[in-house]
């Protein structure tokens, strides 16, 4: 504070002055302020907050009592087993545990689990077949297990923990519907009530006037409410570079203020009472999505750039995109590193420092030309180029008129010519937002949206329609239904529109390119060919040319990919992934060819929208520059292990698949047929297979040829992989138990490795004595999930590791851990990890 009270007063000094370096160094002095007020509130405003400090004592796995109120509410979902589940949040207000009790305000994400009810039992189905919705305030009391919330420890893995931490989300926890007991009172805000209230009543207003599946999409983009959209409509969303239409961001703000802007000058409301309004009314929507800040920016920036164009400052859009950018440096510096900052941040950037002069200096002056056609007079104050087209367009009238008469030839040439202008105009500012976001969304989505311009180009417009629309619609419905037919039925015409542009490009097989995070060389020639394109922008048209060619450059290099994955040459890894209760290792032999072992996945079968393969193993994949795997082996059929294989077929295009025997499981058949239809080698290995895998030798220890298989997949029907370099080797062995470990200790030769890939996640039905003597490992690995429900890994197989003085690394303590085998001896690293 002492150092921002002195720099203020410095730069009021040096502004006094005249000398144009005074105003340089005034100016620096200015946004040094900025920085020292900014980084104060970062001190101020950390992390670490004293109620989760107190909470942490009942994290143990021990079950508790909790008495809390509702926080946040959520909807029905379809639970994994079958049934329904719903997700709240909760601010504790008092813990029970045995005899101790305390008094602990902190916040807990709890899921609520009902079981699918039972036609043969009457009383488990009444109890089960309704779930209470609960609501913002409501005082409610449960028994549960508290748990920490865990990130996937690998590096590029989402930062799970953080996010909660900043939605003030300390712990988590679950419980059964029917074991809830909701007290009286009332415990929370009043405004938060009533908004909460409000959205509520707007939602169910949606779904009163549109069809589910319609309302669901109407939900997420006019009121942020993306709770009934399934992951597979994101997805398709995400592929076509339209994502940002399916959430409320600042475009959905922009599309309402225009218009609410429009209509109060129409109604001949003065500009200033006019852009008032516009500012309230647009503050009273980012309050009601709850969206939280992406909109709020984008109110932000809007009532700056309505402020500056009231002060006459209209082309002063820069400055007031700084002003912005500023402000959220005093208020939350935090979200400058933010995705949904920078993306927002750039996106306006590119439209204001590139977008606006490019269109000044094309179509904007025709634009302008289309006024008032029929005036000779105005010719004479616009440049030659426009005075020569207005009168080609009237030369062009006065042929047709001979056919169609005086009246309709020229206005339908002026419409044609606007539409043709707005078109080039939509599919300008489309191409310079994909160029210029190509890096954002690569390094945060690992996406190249190649079919994003013409997909935006069709779908902006639409968005345009929709939004006025269905506001009108839900604001009439409240009137009546029949007033809210006509805009209802706008918008849903505008929707058909738009998810039929998105499900057509979306699905094209070329939208649907994944890229590795950029390397730091990328990044840095990424943002100077935008700072250069920003720069040339208003400079003379070859420079501006120039200007474009290096973003479009920049641009291709990011997607298409052109780096190097981090390997170490030279040296076999094996690394084991953080998938939790599941399995999955990465092979890279000497000479750089990958193999990927297993993809992780939910336990048990469950379903669940959380993608293995695409939220954990591709994300690491990414995060060390792959794009693309030589190999993929399925080792069996549980879906801890192939539950995330799916997204790693689609995104890296492995040119093989392993696979051993194959049970009638509908999931690895299908598995099977995506990897045909893709065109990749399915190669089908039994024990006894020796083969070369770059500079590594494969040795196929199990299954058997003559194994059986049975209606399910089994842990025995485990593929058994051997991979040696020089005197090293590495046995991953997936869930074999006890009968396959019998005949594997029985091989000639024997199976020895230096590094073993524990059976079954550390279970006491595998590495047996008689296995673990005929192996005679040095380091074992073993992946297993924190605080799992199955005790793994069993203290029994730890002590028969550590009797044989075999060091063991766990992927819930150590994370993701790398193994390089040299050829003479066995190293590992531990991954770095957020």
């Amino acid at each position: 504070m002492v150092a921002a009270l002195a720099i203020i007063a410095a730069a009021r000094y040096f502004v006094s002055k005249s000398d144009r370096r005074a105003i340089w160094i005034a100016r620096f002095l200015a946004l040094a302020t900025v920085f020292l007020v900014g980084a104060l509130n970062l001190q101020v405003r950390t992390r670490e907050d004293p109620s989760f400090a107190t909470i942490l004592p009942f994290t143990d796995g021990a079950e508790v009592r909790i008495t809390g109120h509702v926080t946040g509410e959520g909807g029905f979902k379809k639970a994994g087993f079958g049934g329904m589940r719903q997700q709240i949040d909760v601010e504790t207000e008092e813990i029970v545990r045995d005899s101790q009790r305390a008094s602990v305000s902190s916040g807990l994400r709890l899921g609520i689990y009902a079981k699918q009810p039972h036609r043969e039992n009457e009383e488990d189905e009444a109890r089960s077949a309704v779930m209470k919705t609960y609501r913002y305030g409501e005082r409610i009391q449960f028994v549960t297990r508290l748990r920490l919330p865990r990130n996937f420890r690998n590096p590029g893995a989402f930062d799970y923990e953080g996010y909660l931490a900043d939605n003030g989300i300390a712990v988590l926890g679950s419980t059964q519907a029917d074991a809830i007991r909701l007290l009286p009172g009332f415990e929370g805000s009043r405004v938060a009530l009533w908004r909460t209230r409000i959205h509520r009543s707007i939602i169910e207003k949606i779904h009163q006037l549109w069809p589910e599946r319609e309302a669901a999409l109407i939900d997420a983009m006019v009121i942020g409410e993306a709770a009934f959209i399934a992951r597979d409509t994101k997805v398709d969303y995400q592929r076509s570079g339209t994502y940002h239409i399916l959430v409320v961001s600042g475009m959905n703000v922009s599309i309402l203020a225009a218009v609410i802007l429009w209509t109060l000058r129409r109604l001949r409301i003065g500009d200033a009472i006019a852009s008032l309004a516009t500012v309230l009314l647009s503050v009273a929507y980012a309050f009601l999505t709850s969206v939280g800040p992406p909109v709020w920016r984008a109110v932000l920036m809007m009532t700056i750039y309505l402020g500056a164009r009231f002060w006459f400052r209209e082309r002063s859009m820069l400055n007031a995109l700084g002003v912005a950018a500023l402000g959220l440096m005093v208020v939350d510096p935090k979200s400058l590193l933010g995705a949904s900052f920078q993306l927002t941040f750039l996106a306006v950037l590119i439209i204001a420092a590139v977008g606006a002069p490019l269109l000044e200096r094309t179509s904007q002056p025709y634009s302008k030309g289309l006024r008032d056609l029929n005036s000779w007079q105005y010719d004479a104050h616009l440049p030659p180029r426009v005075a020569q087209f207005r009168l080609d367009l009237r030369m062009i009238a006065g042929r047709l008129a001979r056919f169609l008469g005086d009246r309709f030839p020229l206005p339908a040439l002026r419409r044609t010519a606007s539409a043709g202008l707005a078109t080039y105009e939509i599919l300008t500012i489309s191409t310079l937002m994909q160029l210029g976001l190509a890096l954002p969304m690569a390094y945060y989505f690992h996406r190249a949206t190649v079919v994003g311009v013409p997909t935006n180009a069709l779908v902006v417009p639409l968005t345009g329609i929709l939004m006025p629309a269905a506001v009108a619609a839900v604001s009439l419905g409240y009137l009546s239904a029949w007033l809210a037919k006509i805009p209802a039925i706008i918008t849903a015409v505008a929707l058909h529109g738009i998810t039929g542009t998105v499900q057509t490009l979306g699905h094209l097989h070329v939208a649907d390119l994944r890229v590795p995070t950029p390397k730091t060389f990328a990044i840095m020639a990424a943002g100077l060919a935008l700072a250069l394109a920003i720069a040339a922008a208003r400079r003379r048209a070859v420079l501006t040319g120039c200007g474009l060619a290096l973003l479009v450059v920049a641009a291709l290099w990011i997607s298409a990919a052109l780096q190097k994955p981090d390997v170490y040459p030279g040296v076999l890894e094996v690394t084991a992934i953080d998938v939790g209760q599941g399995d999955s290792t990465l092979v890279i032999s000497p000479d750089g060819k990958t193999l990927l072992v297993d993809a992780g996945g939910p336990t048990g079968g469950q379903q669940s929208e959380f993608d293995f393969g695409e939220d954990v193993v591709s994300t690491y994949l990414w995060a060390r520059g792959f794009s693309r795997l030589d190999a993929v082996a399925i080792t069996h059929g549980h879906s801890d292990h192939i539950g995330g294989m799916h997204a790693v077929l689609n995104n890296f295009k492995p040119r093989e698949l392993w696979i051993g025997v194959v049970p009638p499981s509908p999931p690895l058949l299908q598995l099977l047929q995506q990897a045909k239809a893709q065109g990749m080698t399915v190669a089908q290995h039994y024990q006894g297979d020796t083969f070369p895998f770059g500079a590594t030798t494969v040795r196929v220890l199990a299954p058997a040829r003559d194994w059986q298989t049975t209606t399910q997949p089994r842990n025995n029907d485990s593929m058994v992989l051997h991979v040696s370099f020089g005197n090293t080797s590495a046995l991953v062995e997936a869930d074999a138990e006890k009968k396959v470990e019998q005949a594997l200790a029985a091989l000639q030769p024997a199976p020895r490795a230096d590094l073993l890939r524990v059976a079954h996640n550390g279970s006491v039905t595998s590495s047996t004595p008689e296995f673990l003597k005929a192996v005679q490992p040095r380091v074992a690995v073993i992946s297993v999930g924190v605080h799992n429900t199955f005790g793994h890994p069993r203290m029994e197989t730890l002590h028969r590791l550590e009797s044989l003085g075999v060091t063991t690394y766990r992927t819930d303590m150590d994370g993701a851990i790398t193994f390089h085998l040299d050829g003479h001896d066995v190293r590992f690293s531990l991954q770095p990890t957020r």
